[in-house]
């Protein structure tokens, strides 16, 4: 099977390609967006206070300007929604091919 027939089929009506880029965009504005609050929530809960100050905005802040300035935490922080999606399909696929 050549790799653009893959890419080219239609799930639903809509290309592959299309919803993996909708799925991808999905969950990288979730992981800007919503994940660094729910770091900060559960933080509160297990920690305990963080400071005088310290509210969830200013721990969004601080890993937005880290992604802009290239640290790897904030990275993989922001992209661990999207790449455990990846790692869960390609272990099922890997399942289901040997089954």
């Amino acid at each position: 099977m050549n790799v653009t027939d893959e890419l080219d089929t239609t799930v639903g009506g809509t290309k592959t390609w299309q919803r993996e880029l909708a799925i991808a965009a999905g969950l990288l504005a979730f992981g800007l967006i919503a994940l660094p609050f729910a770091v900060y929530v559960v933080g509160q809960r297990v920690l305990g206070e963080s400071g005088e100050g310290a509210g969830a905005l200013d721990l969004a802040e601080s890993l937005w300007l880290d992604l802009l300035s290239f640290q790897l935490p904030a990275w993989i922080l922001v992209l661990s929604p999207y790449l455990t999606i990846q790692l869960a399909r390609g272990i099922r696929r890997i399942w289901r091919r040997n089954v």
